[in-house]
Formats: structure tokens, sequence, C-alpha cells
């Protein structure tokens, strides 16, 4: 995952028979697949991978006790399938969270007790154990700083956690392995046709002002919020595709939970569910709902999400939780796949994906979730295959393991999400094991890691996505990237003009994360 060895293979090959467009968890893993079935495989991506939606998620892999709720029955048993599937397939990235639903009714526990038991039935032999009611004691043992007045017990529940980001790099090595050519900060200008079907495409490497023009069998438009600009360009006259909804969290230090389960907030004001999730030695609280006109790729929090997550999840602690509090703040615009019905609320609009050919032959993804990428990925692939002529092959991912599939995975190791490779990290030079940070990890070695084997480009490429420094504490993030990006510098062999510009960038984006 070289990006200079990538481009080489550019100019050396200007056919493919699948060019994707977006590096975020769909993009990556129609990548995998289409690699693996032995397509010859092209990725661009404008930005960083997983600069957007997929690293702002809650960093769950689960069926969706919401969706369950909602009635959509068939969803919850795909995204249920999919999360067995991602925890055998990448057990140093996925693993069990236990969740508890506080009862403060004495028709709740039973209600909610047995919609969780459907859950689990639902699971089968991919489940990860079984739900439980718990007792007043019980729940206050879990979950210490859940409001008690009022407290009549609890039910515990067995979802999936992840680091999104991570993820997104570990499929990006996963399908560098099994053969497909990756470059990120390459933004697509336009597409070639002949006879009025897409044959190619034209991009800038952003990085050196390059301009490159290839040609491809199928083309896949799997960029996300931004699908329908991609849809635009290839059909000026099309209908939106995508209703943007933007979900934002906030970020608190761990006493806020005060021990390893999570909490599942059934209903709030709102009528969604809230969740405050133990993540890295902090814990992630949300999310909103809210219908956005605009794409951006570094979406704000309004004013009225912040004070909504910290009023909800305020009622449920007895610590309740100020703006004072919040360490780092950051939103994310769900790709909606838009329905026939405009006033229907983004939270009633479906995250089942849906793949779809233009009369040109762009192949466009729409929607869904991270839980369900993998199958997401599958289906596309399929079309890929009948839109190209190609002969028919099998789709394998189920059984591929995810770049660094350690199955010893220590959870208690900061390093674990590596897998395999974190005894190669902790070698690469005796000094830089040692954390530069007291409160977040990061050291030296992942770095220059992270600059030679995860095509890190930027100083933000590290602190917000290679590193999650950005995502937990905005604070501590400005501290660390002087002498981060000087470590940078040294490796890249950059001067003091690149360091002040990044520094600035930096400064800049860090306003986003902070309230």
């Amino acid at each position: 995952m070289n990006r200079d060895f990538n481009l080489g293979t550019l100019q050396k090959n200007k056919e493919w028979d699948v060019a994707i467009i977006g590096g975020g968890a769909t993009g990556l893993g129609i990548a995998v697949d289409a690699a693996n079935r032995g397509f010859k495989t092209l990725l661009v991506e404008r930005s960083d991978f997983a600069k957007g939606t997929s690293s702002r998620s809650t960093k769950l892999i689960h069926g969706g006790v919401r969706y369950l709720q909602n009635g959509d029955i068939s969803l919850v048993i795909e995204a249920l399938r999919e999360r067995g599937i991602l925890r055998k397939n990448a057990p140093h990235l996925v693993r069990d969270l236990s969740f508890v639903i506080p009862s403060y009714d004495w028709w709740s526990s039973p209600f909610y007790g047995f919609g969780l038991k459907v859950y689990d039935m639902m699971a089968g032999k991919l489940g990860l154990g079984p739900s439980t009611l718990l007792d007043k004691k019980e729940t206050l043992n879990h979950i210490p700083n859940v409001n008690k007045k009022g407290l009549r017990g609890g039910i515990i529940y067995h979802d999936g956690q992840f680091d999104d980001a991570r993820m997104a790099i570990s499929l990006a090595l996963t399908a560098t392995k099994e053969g497909a050519t990756l470059l990120n900060y390459a933004e697509v200008k336009s597409f070639t046709k002949d006879g009025g079907l897409i044959s190619g495409l034209c991009f800038t490497d952003i990085i050196n002002k390059k301009d490159y023009k290839i040609r491809a069998k199928v083309i896949v438009n799997a960029t996300g919020v931004f699908s329908d600009q991609l849809i635009k360009l290839d059909q000026p006259n099309a209908k939106p595709m995508i209703r943007p909804s933007q979900g934002v969290h906030l970020v608190l230090e761990k006493k806020f939970l005060n021990g390893p389960y999570a909490i599942m907030v059934p209903q709030t004001s709102d009528g969604r569910v809230l969740f405050a999730v133990p993540w890295n030695n902090y814990v992630v609280v949300g999310t909103t709902d809210t219908p956005i006109s605009k794409t951006s790729d570094e979406p704000t929090a309004l004013k009225e999400e912040i004070n909504f997550i910290l009023r909800n999840a305020g009622n449920y602690m007895t610590k309740k939780p100020k703006i004072s509090d919040v360490k780092s703040v950051f939103a994310g615009l769900r790709p909606l796949a838009a329905s026939e019905n405009k006033n229907e609320p983004t939270k009633e609009v479906s995250r089942h994906h849906k793949v779809t050919v233009s009369t040109s032959g762009l192949v466009s993804v729409l929607g869904g979730k991270w839980t369900t990428y993998r199958k997401i990925a599958e289906d596309t692939v399929n079309t890929v295959q009948t839109v190209g002529g190609f002969p028919e092959k099998k789709c394998n991912t189920e059984e591929i393991p995810i770049y660094g599939y350690d199955q010893n995975t220590n959870w208690q190791n900061p390093l674990h999400f590596y897998g395999t490779e974190a005894n190669k990290i902790e070698s690469l030079s005796k000094d830089g094991n040692k954390s530069l940070s007291e409160k977040i990890h990061i050291t030296k070695n992942q770095i220059l890691w992270a600059l030679r084997e995860e095509m890190a480009i930027t100083l933000e490429d590290i602190l917000a996505r290679r590193m999650r420094c950005l995502f937990l504490d905005s604070f501590e993030s400005e501290i660390l990237a002087e002498e981060v990006v000087n470590i940078m510098a040294d490796e890249m062999k950059k001067n003091s003009t690149w360091v002040n510009q990044e520094l600035k960038n930096f400064k800049s984006l860090v306003k986003n994360y902070k309230i």
C-alpha cells in the first residue's frame, strides 16, 4: 500500500476491469471483492480513505435494535448475519460489547426483554450472547453512573464494537493484498464515453498536481452522500437519489460511564435511541438524525444537536455531562437512499442499500450502513459482472480474513487493531514505542508505520484516522500536532514550509471538533 508504487502501476495499466470512485466502507469493500474475484481493480478517493461518513459512526457493528422497533425485519436479519461474519473475519477489530438498557417503568423491562429475545433469535448461531433481565442492584453494578431515581432494573444485551477508520484502513490493506490498486487524494473530474456508454474517467492527483485518464469496462460510484454529484456528472438531468441525514457524536471522559458496559437509551425526545459507548478510554455519546440539504467533507454539529445529546444523556446519568466536559464533537452524514415519500422523517428512511445502473452504464451504490458493507459489496460486484459482461465468479468474502487477522487478540494492548502487524510496528525502533501523550496512545513507530505502510499523507490522516486522536480529544490533538508533524517531516524529507502549512491546515480543522 504505497502511493508512489500505485501511481507507477497506473502508468503501466491504462485499462481496468473495474474502476471504483470512493474510498469509504462501500468502495473499499467492493475493491476487496472485485479484486478477489480476479478483476483488474482500481479505486480512487478524492480525500483520504474513510475521510467522510465511514470514520464518523457510533463505532458499532450491530443489527440495529431501532430497526427492529421500526419493523425493518429483513435489514435486522441481514445486519446480524453480517455482524457475525465480521466478528469471525476481523477478531482484532470487532469485539463483543455489552449494552444495558435501564428501566424506570414496571412494563419496560419485559417489553424490551421480549424484543431483545427476538433479536437474539434472529442472530442464530452468529449471536454474541443471550440478553438477560437485570434487577436494580445488578443494573447499578453494570452502569454505576446511571440515574438511580425511580430505577427498577434493566436489560443487558450484546452487540459488536469496532473502530471504523481502522477497519477502513484494514480493508484497504486487504484489497491491496488481493491485487487492487488504490489511490487517495485522486479527484475524478469527468467521465469519458464511447457511443453514449461510459468507458473511462479523468482524475487529478491532488498531491502531485497531475492529470490522469484511464479506461474501465465498468465504473462504480461509491461516493456515499456525494453520489448525486457523480450521477449528475454522468447524466446532468438526473433526479436526486440521496437524502443526507446528519448524525452527531460527543466524546466525554470515561468517568461518565465508569465501567466497561455501554448504555442504550431506548427512547429520546425525538423517538430515536441514544448510545453511550466506552471507546479507547473515552465515552462516545450519540447520535442525532437531522435532515441536511448541503453535503460537506467536514459537516459541523449544530448547537441544537449538541444540546439534544447532553440533555437526553443527562436524563439517564447521575453525573450529568456539560458542554465544558466535551473533549471532541464529530458529525457525519448518512447517505440515505431517497424514498418516494419526500416528507418522511430521515429517522424513518430505510437503511437498506440500492444498486442502480444508469443508461450509460454507471453503477451507483446508494444507502447502506457499515455493518452490511460486505453484503453491499457482494451485491454491487454481482451487478458489475452483468454490466461488464464478465464471466460469473462467486463471491468469497464471507471467508476472507481482514488484514492483520489475529484470533488471539489482546484488547488491552493499545496496538491490538493492527493484529499480527503489531510486533512489526514495535520493532521499527527501540525508542519509538513510548506514547507521545498520557491521554491517548500514539507512538513515533505508529506514525512511521502509517507513512510507510498505510498511505498516510497529511497530519490530519495521522491524527484523525490512522490514529483516532482528533476524534477522541481535540484539545490533546492540538497539543500533539507539532511533535507529530516534525516526525512526519523527518521521515518524508519535508521542509519547514510544508510543516507550517500542515500545522495551519490542522489548526483550522480542529475548530470543527471543539464546542
